[in-house]
């Protein structure tokens, strides 16, 4: 995912140099603030999972299931928050392209993640238990 990151980034800049995009204030105000919201979930997330915190894929749940922060609402919050992150980020300087191709590719990653690490999870009774029924990453959509 950390590739996928920079490949946002560097597409970004590129894309805002070579294609010569205009700045908008507004979009870049907007977004910007869609951006500081996302960082602010995903540090909720971090905090909230503690020693669970993890970038691999792994069964923390011998440690217990997180279902406090936001994890009251959602499976996955820090996925729906980096993906948030990710598609603002280009949007700020108006990358619009970038923020797209991003999008798409951030997808095809986590739907493969999310595979492998929903059947590990779910593998757990005491999880199972008490995600059945959350939605993944927006309470109340999906």
């Amino acid at each position: 995912m950390v590739l996928l990151h920079t490949a946002v980034l560097a597409g970004a800049a590129l894309e805002v140099i070579f294609l010569r995009r205009p700045f908008i204030p507004p979009l870049a105000v907007a977004m910007f603030a869609v951006f500081l919201a996302a960082n602010v979930v995903r540090w909720w997330v971090i905090r909230t999972l503690g020693e669970h915190w993890n970038v691999q894929v792994m069964d923390s749940t011998r440690l217990g299931v997180v279902t406090t922060g936001p994890f009251r609402y959602v499976r996955h919050p820090n996925y729906a928050a980096v993906f948030t992150e990710m598609l603002a980020l280009p949007l700020i300087h108006t990358a619009w392209i970038t923020a797209m191709a991003g999008a798409v590719a951030h997808i095809g990653v986590l739907t493969q993640r999310l595979a492998t690490e929903e059947r590990v999870l779910f593998a757990n009774p005491d999880y199972r238990a008490a995600m059945t029924g959350k939605p993944r990453f927006l309470p109340g959509l999906f």
